[in-house]
Parts: C-alpha cells; structure tokens; sequence
C-alpha cells in the first residue's frame, strides 16, 4: 500500500488536496490547525512551535551519544524515559527564549570569530590539506550529510555563537567578594569530632510479637507491595544495520578505492624545523628606521651566509626575538598554518640547512635557516585495512537497512496477525521474550523489547486486545522493533494467606525499627539534660568532604547542629538502620588550602554563583514570555 503511495506522489498530492481542502470550508483553519498541535506539538514559545517529532530527535541524539560513550555499560532505560524527555523540552524551551533574547539586543559575532569557530570543529579542521588548502567539496559533502548547505550551517553557528555571547555575559556578572569565599572555604572545610551510638532495630525485634489483626491491618494499607503486575510473553523481530553487517563481504577492489577516496585522512602534513633572526620593524615604522632596521639584516645575513655555522651565535648576540634569541634563534617544529604567510612561504620553500634571503613581515625583517624536515607520510594501506573494512561494511549494512525499511514497516502492519510473514521475507529471526511488564524490567537488560515505547505499544489496546503486532518502533539509530503479545497475565494481588511469613518479617521489622527510635530520642532527651560519653564509641573527625563511617543523614546533622555550647547532641532516625545518636565533642578548622586549590574553589564558587545568577534571569525571562506546554513530554510521542 505505501509503495503505491510512494510510486505516485503527485496523483497522491493531488488526493490528499481534495480530502483536506474542504476540512478548512466545513471546520475553519483555526479548528484544524488546533486539531494538529494538539497532535503533533508539545510546546510553543513565543507563538512558534517545537514539535514532538523535535523532542523526539533530541532524544534518539542524546541515547546515541551515550551509547556510543558508554559501550557495554550503556542502559537505554536511563536515558528513554519521560523525566529525560522533560528535561530535554525544557531545555529545548530555554534556548529558544535565549535566542529570542539574543536577536532581540541585536547580538552578532565577526567574520573572523565566526570562521575560527567553524575551523575549530575537528571534523572541519581534517578537510584542511598538507599544503593548507581546504576542500569545499568535502566541506559541502560533510554539510550535506547532515542535511545543510554551508550558508544554512554559517548561520547556525553565527546565531548560536550570537546566543553564547549573552548566557556568559550575564553568568561572569556575579562577583563574590573575596571574605564571602574565605568564609564558603571555612565552613566546606570546619571539623567536627563526634562519637556515636546506634540503636538497631534487630535488638528490639525479639519484643514484638504480631497479631492476626496486626498483619491484616498491614496487608490493606500496603497493598501496593504484594501487587503482581501484568505480565507478557512477547514475540518479536529485530531489523538493524548490525544484523545486515554480518552477511556483508569487502572485496579487496572495494577496499582499494575506497583507500584512495580517503587518503587525506591518513596524511599527517609536512612540518619543518626553523631558526631565525628578527631585526624589528613594525610596517607603520618612519621609512628611515625602517632602511635602517632592514641595512643591519642585510649585513646580517651576509655574515651568516659567509659563516653558516654562526648562525645561533648570531641570532643570540642579534635577534631582537625574545622568545627565541637565548634559543640560537630556534623556532622548534610546525606545520603550515602556525606562521605568517611571507614566512610561511619563505619556510617551506628552503632546502634542509638554506639560508633564506631577507624577508620582510609586519614584524620586520627575517633571516630564516631551516634546520630539519619531516616530510609528510602517508599510512600504507595494510596499516589501516581493519578500520575501512568496518567502515565499508557499516556503510553497506546501512544502504541495505534503510532499504529494508520499507518492507519491514509495511509488511508487520498489513499482516498484522502475525510476525512470520516479515521474520521469512526478510530472514529475520523470531525472538521470545518472557516476564515482560508495563515498565521496563531489570531482568530483561538491555533488551530492545525492555524500551518504554516497545512496552507502550505492547500494552496498548489494539495490541493486546486485538492481538496485532506493534508497529515498527525506532528503539535506537538503524534499528528497528516490531512486537505481539504470544501469551497474557493479567494483573493480580497475592493473596494474605500466601503472604503470611513475609506480612509478619515487615511488621516485626517496622515495630521494631519504631522501638528503636524511641529508645533513640529518649537517650537524647536525656543527654541534654545530663551530658555523659557513656556507650559512645570511639571519637571520629568529620566534615563535610569527609564523612568517615557516618551516614550520609548523621552526617549531615551533624555540620547543621548548633555548637555554641559543647557538648552538643543530636539525634537521626535512618529508616530500616535505627536511630543514630551523636555527641559532638569539638569544632576545628580544617588545614588551609594552598594557592592551587584556592583558585579551583574560587573558580568553582564563581560558576556556581554565575549558574545561579543565569538561573534567576532565565526565571525572569519565562516569566514575561509566552510559553505555552501544549503536550506533557510525560511518554515518546507515538507513530
């Protein structure tokens, strides 16, 4: 059906025209245009739209991003899920209003910041040859490839660089005085010597003795914690340009042409040892001085010329380079690029050991030696086969997937009673998958079917009820999920009787726990009135960069605890752990840092001081803009 559509776009267009068209007559275009945000959109700002298909990109980027930075390791379920989808809207809705804000003040960068920023992009910086030209044609490639042209990608980076300028304008706004960041330091830093003693709830547990009425009462307010969820078993199919790459073959022809196209990349440019002598003169120079400056260059270089192995000699007693007279005048190793041009030029057009003649930049005049060459290299093919094979069968893999799209997408929705007609027609294997639930299950791992979207689909109505497959699902780049429900348990709650062991450990561990705790604030109370050290362990030194063997909640009572009068207590219930009581003996400064990690604080303060002051502008900003969330970003948009 969608080849149909697909082979007759404009009969289709023409159709499609006819049908919409007279929407607008019978229902008005403010009724359809509502109609499709209400489809399609998740939020408006300043009247313009960022659609769910926007979100929904930003999501597939940042999972591969983290895919690809994380490996083995990497856990789609941290990254696919409604608080990243949020945040990701959220931050989609900040740059837009900052944008907004920059083109409002008229903010623009130069020409020549715009071309830095560009040039410094590594993939950009490789198109630059050994002889430092640049391959527009690779350039416009490289652009293309990611669906822009090179005017669509200047002005990208200009209104991005242009949006920069203000989001650190108004962070290094923020100056904290230097007694403000002594006294941060001081208290990061301040000491406390305590001594603690824990009431644990397994000394109370032999005291409670639960009954009937006790585990009943329990069991109906915590019903939540013996509910089975629904649960699957699903089949399903997986197409991914990975499963293409292990059937696709390289030639050795292949191999070898696809060497040559790249051959740059395995370039390393010519670079060349230099040693010169400066006799400075600046080109806005009176003409005297400058006949002057360049009379003593002359006479230099024929002293040179006439005794070539006084060169560093003369450069250290004459070169008015500071940098590298004491050096003999060496300028060590570089490439093109790193030089002006007239003595870039002069550089790369000398023999190994020559003597240039005078050359004149706006710094003044040059003698220049050239005392070593490393020629540009190439690596062999051999050296670099394994990487281009990958790269070949990658790229194979994924002219074969995307054209298995198509065919996979349709034939798993037309056939929707079954998997076996996509599984045979494109030689997929049917995988099976069992203790499937509506959210994503630790057991499952990493598998394509443990993704929020696949489980949403699994469960929706049309699947499980009419028992159709899924759709096809994106659940990562080139990889593609399609899903039906083989068998169905629906959701249940254990019954008390089956329960009855595990009802009495929780009752007895939360009865014991509250026994715990009263004994705790007891023992505190009492300690205010009488201080005493007895049944406190040994003394520890704490503070708020180290915690010692303290929880992280004693701990933090602990440093807010009120020591104008020693000994102080304080006491912490930790849950399932007991209730800590701590006697603090002492308040100590901590060592001083030294002048390294007081310039890491300090840098450290200010970005924290300068986020805060752009979190309160930003604030500010939402708060007189028209922001509207049209859709909650709660779930992956469907379709």
């Amino acid at each position: 059906m969608l080849e149909i559509v697909r082979n007759h776009r404009r009969l289709m267009l023409f159709v499609l025209l006819l049908l919409v068209f007279p929407s607008f007559v019978f229902f008005g275009m403010e009724s359809y245009s509502s109609f499709m945000n209400n489809a399609n959109d998740a939020a408006k700002v300043e009247g313009r739209v960022i659609t769910n298909a926007e979100v929904d990109n930003a999501m597939r980027m940042q999972s591969e991003q983290m895919r690809q930075a994380l490996g083995a390791s990497y856990d789609p379920r941290q990254f696919e899920n409604a608080e990243t989808r949020r945040a990701l809207l959220d931050g989609m809705i900040q740059e837009r209003l900052i944008a907004n804000e920059a083109t409002r003040l008229h903010l623009t960068v130069s020409d020549a910041h715009l071309q830095e920023a560009i040039m410094a992009i590594p993939a950009i910086a490789q198109l630059r040859s050994a002889d430092g030209k640049f391959d527009v044609d690779g350039y416009r490639q490289l652009l293309g490839a990611q669906g822009m042209t090179p005017e669509q990608f200047d002005a990208r980076m200009r209104f991005d660089l242009s949006t920069q300028q203000l989001v650190r304008s108004i962070a290094a706004t923020d100056i904290i005085p230097a007694s403000l960041i002594d006294r941060l330091i001081a208290i990061r830093d301040q000491q406390r010597v305590v001594q603690a003693v824990t009431y644990k709830p397994a000394d109370y547990a032999a005291r409670v003795t639960p009954d009937e009425a006790a585990l009943k009462a329990y069991y109906d307010g915590h019903a939540a914690e013996f509910a089975v969820p629904a649960q699957a078993k699903v089949e399903y199919l997986v197409l991914s340009a990975d499963s293409f790459a292990q059937g696709v073959t390289v030639t050795p022809e292949e191999l070898q042409s696809y060497y040559e196209q790249n051959k740059k990349r395995f370039q390393t440019a010519e670079e060349r040892q230099a040693s010169h002598i400066l006799i400075v003169s600046p080109k806005d120079a009176p003409a005297a001085d400058r006949a002057a400056a360049k009379e003593k260059a002359a006479k230099l270089l024929a002293e040179v010329r006439a005794n070539p192995a006084s060169f560093a000699e003369v450069a250290r007693k004459n070169s008015q380079d500071p940098g590298s007279a004491e050096k003999g005048g060496d300028l060590g190793t570089f490439g093109r690029g790193a030089m002006v041009k007239p003595f870039e030029d002069a550089v790369f057009a000398l023999k190994k050991d020559e003597i240039s003649d005078l050359v004149e930049t706006d710094f003044g005049y040059h003698i220049i030696r050239v005392t070593g060459i490393k020629a540009s290299e190439t690596r062999p093919l051999d050296a670099v086969r394994a990487e281009l094979e990958k790269e070949i069968r990658t790229q194979k893999a994924t002219k074969q997937y995307g054209e298995a799209v198509d065919q996979f997408t349709n034939t798993v929705y037309d056939r929707s009673e079954s998997l076996k007609p996509a599984a045979e027609r494109l030689k997929l294997s049917i995988q099976t998958a069992t203790g499937v639930t509506r959210q994503p299950n630790p057991a499952l791992g990493q598998s394509p079917i443990n993704n929020e979207k696949v489980l949403a689909a699994i469960f929706s109505d049309d699947v499980l009820k009419n028992k159709r497959n899924t759709e096809a699902i994106q659940v990562g780049p080139n990889t593609l999920v399609a899903a039906r429900v083989a068998e169905y348990q629906p959701a249940t709650t254990r019954k008390l009787e089956d329960v009855k062991d595990e009802l009495r450990a929780k009752v007895v561990a939360q009865e014991a726990a509250a026994l715990a705790r009263k004994a705790g604030e007891a023992r505190v109370a009492a300690l205010k009135q009488a201080p005493s050290d007895e049944g406190f362990g040994a003394p520890l030194t704490v503070s708020r960069s180290q915690a010692g063997d303290l929880p992280g909640a004693a701990l933090e009572a602990v440093m807010r605890a009120d020591t104008s009068k020693l000994p102080a207590f304080v006491g912490v219930d930790l849950g399932a752990n007991g209730y800590a009581v701590l006697r603090i003996n002492k308040v100590q400064e901590g060592a001083k840092p030294d002048a390294a990690r007081r310039q890491a604080d300090i840098r450290q303060l200010e970005q924290i001081a300068g986020q805060s002051q752009f979190d309160a502008y930003y604030q500010n900003l939402k708060s007189r803009s028209k922001v509207q969330i049209i859709r909650p970003a709660t779930a992956p948009a469907e379709g």
